[in-house]
Parts: C-alpha cells; sequence; structure tokens
C-alpha cells in the first residue's frame, strides 16, 4: 500500500468515527494528496495525530490496559529537532505523566522518519536500571547489560549499584547520539516493602513508578514516527512476577523463598509459587502505600473484559495477543485464559524497531 492509500484509509476511519462530513474528508484526501505530490510527504493536523495515536493504544495487541485508550493525553513536540529539545520535551513527558503518583497515560510524539530528518531514543524505556557483567557475574538488570555497555562506550560513569537508573540516549539522523542524565526529581521509584514481612525491606528492593515506552515506532496514516515515548501505569505482575522475578532478570525467588523458610530442593513445595505471590504482594502494597498508580493482574483482566464490551458495542472487533493477555501469574483465574483472540494487526499502532545500538540488528 502506498502512502497515499495509506493516508486515505486512515483519513477515512478519523473522520468517520470523529463524524466529521463525507465532504471533509474528501476535501481533506485532496489536500493531502497535493502535499504528497509536491514534497513526497504530508503533515498530519494536531487532532489526527491525537486521535491516530489513542486508536494505536487500542489497536495494541500485546495491551491488558486498553479500556483507557481515549484517556491519553498527547504532546505534539513535531517542531522540534534537536537533541537537547528532544530531552526537554521527554522530562516535561515524565513530570506531567508522574503527576506525584497519580500516573496519567501520556505520549509525546517527535517528527515522523523523513529523507531529511530521523530521531531515535535509544532507551527500551526512559527510567530503566543499568546491568553491569563482571568477573563476579552480572550487577543489576541482565537485560540492560548490552546498552550499559553502550553507555558506558559513550562516556557515561558506571556506579555498579543493582539500580543505577541509565541515561537518556538521543540520536538525531546520523549525528553521535548524546548522553543526557535523568533529573532525580522526575525519576519516581517505590522502595519494596511487605504488609507482614519485616526481613522483605533487608532485600533493599525497589522499582520505578512509571513505564515509559520509548523504542518503539509509531505509525498513523503511512507515516512513522520513530520517536514517540509513552506510558500507562504498571500492572503489578510486570514487576512482581517478570522484572524482579525472572530468571535472566533479578531473579529473586530463591532468596525470598529462602527468607520464608521454604524448602527449595524440591518443586513439589511450590516454593516459586509461594514466594511468587509474596513478592506480588510486596509490589502492589509498596506503590499503594506510596500512593503510586497500579493495577493488579485480576482487576486488568476485568477492564479487558469491559474494553472488549465497548468495543462490541461499538461494532469494532478486539484483537489481541494472546500470550502477552494472558497474566503472567495465575492465568486461568482470568476469562482471557480461556478466550482465544485474533493476533490480526491493525493500524494505527505501535511497532517494534531494530535496537540502533544492538549487534544484532
Amino acid at each position: 500500500m502506498n502512502l497515499l492509500q495509506e493516508a486515505t484509509e486512515f483519513i477515512t476511519s478519523c473522520y468517520q468515527e470523529l463524524n466529521r462530513t463525507q465532504i471533509e474528508i474528501d476535501d481533506r484526501i485532496s489536500e493531502i494528496a497535493q502535499e504528497i505530490e509536491l514534497i513526497g510527504t504530508y503533515s498530519h493536523l494536531a487532532f489526527e495525530i491525537d486521535y491516530g495515536a489513542k486508536v494505536a493504544w487500542r489497536n495494541s495487541n500485546r495491551c491488558i490496559g486498553r479500556l483507557f485508550w481515549d484517556q491519553m493525553t498527547t504532546f505534539d513536540q513535531r517542531h522540534v529537532e534537536t537533541e537537547e529539545e528532544i530531552f526537554m520535551a521527554i522530562v516535561e513527558h515524565m513530570n506531567y505523566a508522574t503527576n506525584h503518583g497519580r500516573i496519567r497515560p501520556t505520549i509525546t510524539i517527535f517528527p515522523p522518519k523523513t529523507k531529511k530528518h530521523h530521531a531515535r531514543i535509544w532507551n527500551h524505556q526512559l527510567i530503566r536500571y543499568a546491568g553491569y557483567q563482571t568477573e563476579a557475574g552480572i550487577i543489576g538488570d541482565p537485560s540492560s547489560v548490552e546498552f550499559t555497555e553502550k553507555c558506558i562506550e559513550l562516556g557515561w560513569e558506571p556506579k555498579y549499584g543493582k539500580f543505577d537508573i541509565l541515561p537518556i540516549v538521543i540520536q538525531v539522523n546520523d549525528n553521535v547520539p548524546k548522553l543526557f542524565e535523568l533529573p532525580k526529581s522526575s525519576t519516581l521509584e517505590v522502595e519494596i516493602r511487605h504488609p507482614e514481612f519485616d526481613w522483605f525491606q533487608d532485600l533493599q528492593l525497589k522499582w520505578y513508578g512509571v513505564p515509559l515506552i520509548s523504542d518503539m515506532a509509531l505509525e498513523i496514516g503511512g507515516l512513522r514516527y520513530t520517536a514517540a515515548p509513552f506510558n500507562g501505569w504498571y500492572m503489578g505482575t510486570e514487576i512482581g512476577a517478570r522484572n524482579l522475578a525472572d530468571e535472566d532478570r533479578y531473579n529473586m525467588l530463591p532468596q525470598i523463598a529462602s527468607c520464608m523458610g521454604i524448602d527449595t530442593k524440591s518443586s513439589i513445595s511450590l516454593w516459586k509459587d509461594k514466594a511468587l505471590v509474596e513478592l506480588n504482594i510486596a509490589v502492589l502494597h509498596s506503590f499503594r502505600e506510596d500512593g503510586v498508580s497500579i493495577v493488579d493482574h485480576h482487576t486488568a483482566a476485568q477492564q479487558f473484559k469491559k474494553f472488549e464490551e465497548k468495543e462490541s458495542e461499538s461494532g469494532r472487533n478486539v484483537t489481541g495477543n494472546w500470550a502477552w493477555l494472558i497474566p503472567p501469574m495465575s492465568p486461568a483465574t482470568t476469562h482471557i485464559f480461556h478466550k482465544p483472540y485474533k493476533n490480526d494487526i491493525v493500524k494505527p499502532n505501535y511497532f517494534y524497531q531494530p535496537k540502533p545500538y544492538s549487534k544484532e540488528k
């Protein structure tokens, strides 16, 4: 499908859903066709980009939190060009989204990729912990090792802690990427403690409050926005059953089980399951006690059911990636586990991009 066809498809669905007239649709498509003929591309109007970003969330097959798709705030930053301007907009986004813990779903959209301009944020998430490969093993987050090494190559000073926040790396065109340290005031973190186990605090675990995805491309009407960081809020299991629990991440289950006095020699004791539940209880408890938005996986599944009902009422089919929609803990207790979903890709949408720093790209 060429650019004009993609634009036509997007404008038609956008304007119809926003109750615009057929005359407005025809006029806008004609305007876009002239722009493409003249310069080879076109620009979205402010309301088109806002609608496109929201609908891209609605179409995100891996996301269980889509009930709130129309509540996202869009920061249109298509006028910025330099790395410094991009970083300032990122900090503005983080402060607005964090909102002292009452997290607001937000997206910031930088200029689309063209022959003359291309911007990338190298970070997977705007807040992410470093991972250091040492002779004694990995310190910090194993999933960040490659990116951390690249940051050090670019001049970042390693601290060798378990929870060191990485710098923001921004690249414009083929320029040398620039590093920026996030201000502490923009990086809300939650110390993880347990409502019953006093020893839990001795583990010195923490996690950042806002998941801000920054390496995906937003595609709307044939235009590709390669820098468009966005956030919602955490589902507890993302932290408690994945980030802190996975063997190839922080791998905390053996230590927690040991502190609980459970026999870890045999899987028949279900020590992993017991430790996993308590870790997730601790995560939810800590976020709630600190006033930071979070949702448990049972509530999230109920919210997704409501989303499915609303989409059905609007005459739209719900697409989904079942393996991602089921929570990583007790999935069979949710309705999602027992339902098939078509993993069809509908645009607008968010897409993975090759890592600019990866040896595998």
